[in-house]
């Protein structure tokens, strides 16, 4: 037995949003997986700073995934020479007290950024410095 009127119109089916889909995803969903890709060293050594890049390389052309990109690449890049000067400091004791401190700050930064850009929000990492211009 038939449950539907024979005159009843079909269900519509869902419309996917409109504008650019990055892997399949919203905008603003594949931003935030950007700044937390930066995380992904933790897991696997080098794969925290490969994939940041390789995913800001990929969707450039989107104005948003770019500017996130851009942030989070000089957020890399900064924490980069921070680690290598802390590595030298360790000669002077500081550098031992500086790495951890840094890895705690990479924490908290990359997480704060994908929180705000999941708001859609654009935010800029304290103590970044500005290799590529932000927009």
């Amino acid at each position: 037995m038939n449950d539907t009127l024979p005159n009843s119109p079909p269900e519509p089916t869902p419309q996917p949003e409109p504008g650019p889909r990055p892997w399949g995803m919203k905008v603003q969903s594949y931003c935030m997986l950007l700044h937390l890709s930066l995380l992904a060293g933790y897991v696997f050594p080098g794969l925290g700073f490969a994939l940041p890049i390789v995913m800001w390389a990929v969707n450039n052309d989107i104005p948003q995934v770019d500017a996130h990109g851009r942030r989070a690449l000089n957020w890399l890049f900064s924490l980069f020479i921070y680690t290598i000067v802390s590595l030298f400091l360790i000669v002077l004791v500081v550098g031992i007290v500086a790495l951890p401190v840094l890895a705690i700050l990479h924490l908290v930064f990359s997480i704060l950024a994908a929180v705000k850009a999941n708001e859609g929000t654009l935010w800029s990492y304290p103590l970044s410095i500005r290799f590529f211009k932000e927009t």
